[in-house]
């Protein structure tokens, strides 16, 4: 299921959710508030993040050189949470943490940008996924729930006693700060968004807060204080209709991700050669 959930563009919308709740988390936001450019270089963050999500499911082998990478990355992020409680980003409960957060946002997301709800049996099929990503992340099983019996309390248990709007969720879905041009790509580019930022700017950071707070799922944002209303959860189920409707008419160089688009390609080659061994992805 993660072979053809993770490649296609719409995990683009769903990724700030994700990102909200993890560092919603007071050691993950000090973490973040302390050793992170995400203010002063959003996009370069943001594409990084993107690059290692895709390495997880498309990498094969640079998926282990991904998780050992991500590891010794964390391994200096130390320091005070806003609770005056010591954490270190490698600490087993607040890493596995960040990686449970992908599901319950997979799960939410899938009822406004998929066909259909997933079944119960998706679920468990995308949960076990999921746990065998964090298996190449380093998270030993004892530190994840290992079922869905198990996920949805330790899920509440930690909305309810753990996480807290604090001041990196409150600046990610912030307005009042516009998000600064992109640094990258070709230079006509971004001389073009320069000279349209002061309009674009204030446009992208509204969209921001917007699939931020409306992919979240309900606890979540109730757990956060985040206001949400009635008018807005309509714009956002007529939003993903429209995605919903055109993602899958779109050809495939524009409906997926670069990694991805790659992979489905390679399974393709070893299909017609008789040595698929990657899993198929779905018609």
């Amino acid at each position: 299921m993660l072979w053809d959930l993770v490649g296609e563009v719409r995990t683009l919308l769903t990724l700030p959710a994700a990102l909200l709740l993890q560092v919603a988390h007071p050691a993950v936001g000090a973490g973040v508030d302390e050793h992170s450019v995400f203010r002063t270089d959003p996009w370069g963050r943001a594409e990084r993040s993107l690059h290692s999500l895709q390495l997880w499911v498309y990498g094969q082998d640079r998926a282990v050189e991904e998780g050992h990478r991500l590891r010794r990355l964390h391994r200096g992020i130390r320091g005070t949470d806003s609770r005056g409680r010591p954490y270190h980003a490698l600490t087993p409960a607040y890493y596995a943490w960040v990686h449970a957060t992908g599901f319950p946002v997979f799960q939410h997301t899938q009822r406004y940008l998929g066909k259909r709800p997933f079944t119960p049996a998706q679920e468990r099929q995308l949960y076990a996924e999921w746990l065998r990503v964090g298996r190449v992340l380093g998270i030993a099983d004892r530190d994840m729930p290992q079922n869905l019996e198990e996920f949805w309390p330790y899920y509440r248990r930690t909305l309810t006693e753990e996480l807290e709007p604090n001041t990196v969720v409150r600046d990610l879905v912030s307005i009042t700060e516009p998000l600064p041009p992109p640094d990258r790509g070709p230079r006509a580019a971004r001389l073009l968004l320069r000279a349209g930022w002061p309009v674009l700017g204030p446009m992208l950071s509204r969209l921001r807060r917007f699939v931020t707070i409306g992919y979240l799922p309900p606890d979540a944002r109730r757990a956060l204080e985040l206001p949400w209303s009635v008018a807005q959860e309509r714009r956002l189920r007529r939003f993903s209709a429209v995605v919903r409707h055109i993602l899958p008419r779109l050809p495939e160089r524009l409906r997926y991700l670069p990694a991805a688009r790659a992979a489905r390609a390679a399974h393709r080659a070893r299909a017609r050669r008789g040595l698929a061994g990657s899993p198929a992805p779905a018609s």
